[in-house]
Formats: C-alpha cells, structure tokens, sequence
C-alpha cells in the first residue's frame, strides 16, 4: 500500500486593501497553497477555473455601486455553488451593515474586522485544513 503526501489546501487570496498583501505569506505558513489577485474580475475567472478550497477576500461598501452594495457579490456569486469552498471576508467596522445584507442574501462562512491580526486569521483558517 501506498503512503500519499496529502496535497495542500488551495487558498484563493483576494486582496484590495494594500495592508493585506502580506497575508498570503500566512497563509503559506498555515500550510495552503496560496493564489493571490489584486483584481475581482481577475478573481472571479480564478474562482472557476482553480475552485478553490478557501476563498478570503477584502470586502468594501460604496455608495456609488449602482447594482450592488460591495466589491464581492460577483466574487461571490461565482462560488456559491462551490459548497465545499470555504470563505473568509475580512471587513472595514464601518462597512458591517452593508456586509450583513451580502450576507443575508449570499454565503460567507467566516468573517473578521480589520485590523485583523494574524491570531484571528489562524483560528479561522485552522479549521479549514
């Protein structure tokens, strides 16, 4: 009988806020296999081509959306039929009425105010593995 090596978890990172980019090295160190975007619509072909195990991305609210509230509904959109996919949204305080109304409409497992700190993200992640 064989032994296999299990394959490392995929990790789709989704940064927007410039204070983020140092987060897929973390991710890295939690054991996944880390593909950083800095674009949503970037992203969101990445979403169906890799299907990824873990999905964290920068969520925002801005008034002037015409046909949304935030940067992610399409993101989003692209991963819920992925009920295996994970996903992690990290918020700005001030935006959490905007992300609960994402959220009562589109699945978000896990999410984290910013400043997020390394802690909080591994308690999270860590379960993911």
């Amino acid at each position: 009988m064989e032994n296999r090596i299990p394959q490392p978890k995929t990790l789709l990172a989704v940064i927007e806020f410039i204070s983020h980019g140092r987060l897929p090295e973390l991710y890295k160190q939690l054991g996944f296999d880390v593909t950083p975007e800095w674009r949503i619509r970037k992203a969101v072909s990445l979403v169906r081509k890799l299907k990824p195990d873990v999905i964290v991305a920068d969520f925002y609210f801005q008034s002037d959306f015409r046909d949304r509230l935030s940067n992610l509904e399409s993101l989003l959109a692209a991963a819920q039929p992925l009920k295996e996919t994970r996903i992690l949204v990290l918020y700005e305080p001030q935006d959490e009425p905007a992300l609960v109304r994402v959220r009562e409409r589109m699945r978000i497992d896990a999410v984290l105010p910013t400043p997020v700190s390394d802690e909080a993200i591994k308690a999270v992640l860590s379960g993911w593995r």
